[in-house]
């Protein structure tokens, strides 16, 4: 366990981010080593490849739930020093996540099909993303212990364990992919295919090493089948933290897949150039969303310890570190584009595309650092309705519009990411809105002898 009660609050973001930035960086290179590799089988590979990991973000509103709800509450645990109550959590975490996986293996196999029948007319593309999620479907069933063990291992103030798993995990699917892709050295390439099952022997492979670690090393919390009872306090504590920040994936999932059924008509081209484009995004967020994503464990435990004063310093340094890598975010977008894209394809009307996304799009980074940063503190807080409510805002805000011009005769697929960057802002607003009325609720302000005088 580490205590994040004391010392110094940027120290602490940046020692906790570090290795985050690097386990998520690990995470989204699963996504660009099949970009790099399927994108060398053409625009329709890459179609299908966008549209099948589009599912990852259903996947992500689910492991959110365990994720967000378990890292949460074990902090709180951990800063008011109650180990038993934590090590409850952890189990029900684990119960939950074995059950939710089974569950997400099934219903993947069986609505596949269905569901990427309905973002694509594209008969080719639709069997290419069909070919790569039925080799994928158990990585995104294994997510869930993953997302289980990394987040008790967050809320106690661990990371580096997580960290160092995920990169041999990379390595592996690093090494697995040209050869089940591309047949390097086997003469037999499995083509997309070859991709998810790369991406779900590594997600095995890291499984196994995560719980090797915790029967071996972690001692403050620990799998222990007896507390694999449905404990209905604890899950209803954890799902209620978690939910809405698991529906803000969900709505994320739901943005994509308007916007991938939106541009269909524009072609397969299309949908590969937003998904490379996205994907490119997502990658370029690593960074300032690890800073956001370290400061719920640190102020969760200073709000469990009630140093509220501590809580709000951490969200004001998480704020301005995040928005400053944002806004140099943006600057290599509108300034070199085209160069984070040229190794993934060599499609020039999908780089153009896709150029096109990032040049538009990265107006929004420093919004969005803001978002990250106010939902990382409604995590802290135990309350991510908030969170929820302004990712519901910006979707509404952004999909009558975007229904509207795509009917509309002189329809153009830039509109869509104007609109997208008109709403991201409309959400920062709305979020920092909702954060400052969070903290005058839950951390009220101690009266010092100067604050005493002073309002005298």
């Amino acid at each position: 366990m580490k205590d994040l009660t004391q010392g110094s609050i940027p120290k602490h973001l940046i020692t906790m981010a570090m290795p985050m930035m690097i386990g998520m960086f690990v995470q989204t290179l699963y996504f660009l080593v099949d970009l790099y590799f399927v994108g060398k089988l053409g625009a329709t590979a890459l179609a299908g490849l966008s549209l099948a990991g589009n599912a990852m973000f259903l996947i992500f509103a689910l492991t959110q739930i365990i994720n967000i709800g378990t890292a949460t509450l074990i902090s709180h645990a951990v800063g008011a020093k109650d180990q038993l109550n934590a090590n409850n959590i952890f189990n029900q975490s684990m119960m939950i996540s074995s059950v939710i996986g089974v569950v997400v293996c099934v219903i993947g196999y069986l609505g596949a099909q269905s569901y990427l029948n309905t973002v694509s007319q594209d008969v080719e593309t639709v069997a290419m993303g069909l070919d790569y999620l039925n080799w994928f479907i158990p990585c995104m069933a294994l997510q869930f212990l993953m997302v289980s063990i990394s987040a008790a291992l967050r809320g106690t103030g661990i990371v580096k364990p997580t960290m160092v798993i995920q990169m041999m995990s990379i390595l592996v699917n690093i090494i697995l992919s040209p050869i089940l892709i591309a047949g390097w050295g086997t003469g037999y390439a499995m083509g997309i295919a070859g991709a998810g099952l790369a991406s779900s022997i590594s997600v095995v492979f890291a499984v196994i090493l995560l719980i090797y670690y915790f029967k071996t090393s972690e001692k403050y919390v620990g799998v222990n089948f007896s507390l694999w009872r449905v404990d209905t306090l604890c899950l209803k504590k954890l799902f209620a933290i978690g939910l809405p920040a698991g529906g803000e994936f969900f709505l994320m999932f739901l943005y994509m897949a308007t916007i991938y059924w939106l541009i269909q008509q524009f072609g397969p081209d299309a949908q590969a150039g937003f998904g490379l484009g996205s994907r490119i995004m997502q990658s370029l967020f690593l960074p300032a969303m690890a800073i956001a994503f370290a400061a719920p464990a640190i102020a969760g435990q200073n709000f469990g310890a009630k140093n509220y004063q501590r809580v709000r310093e951490t969200f004001t340094w998480s704020a301005i570190m995040t928005c400053s890598l944002m806004a140099l975010l943006t600057i290599v977008c509108l300034w070199q584009a085209e160069l984070l894209l040229e190794g993934f394809t060599t499609d020039k009307q999908v780089i153009v595309i896709s150029a096109a996304f990032l040049q538009i799009i990265c107006w929004n980074f420093v919004p969005s650092g803001i978002v990250f940063t106010c939902s990382g503190m409604f995590q802290s807080l135990g309350n991510t309705w908030p969170a929820l409510l302004s990712t519901a805002a910006r979707l509404l805000t952004f999909v009558f519009p975007a229904l509207w011009l795509s009917n509309q005769d002189d329809f153009k697929i830039e509109q869509l990411w104007y609109i997208s960057v008109t709403t991201v802002c409309l959400q920062a607003v709305l979020s920092f809105y909702l954060l400052r009325r969070e903290f005058k609720k839950r951390l009220p302000t101690k009266l010092t002898p100067l604050t005493i005088v002073q309002l005298n």
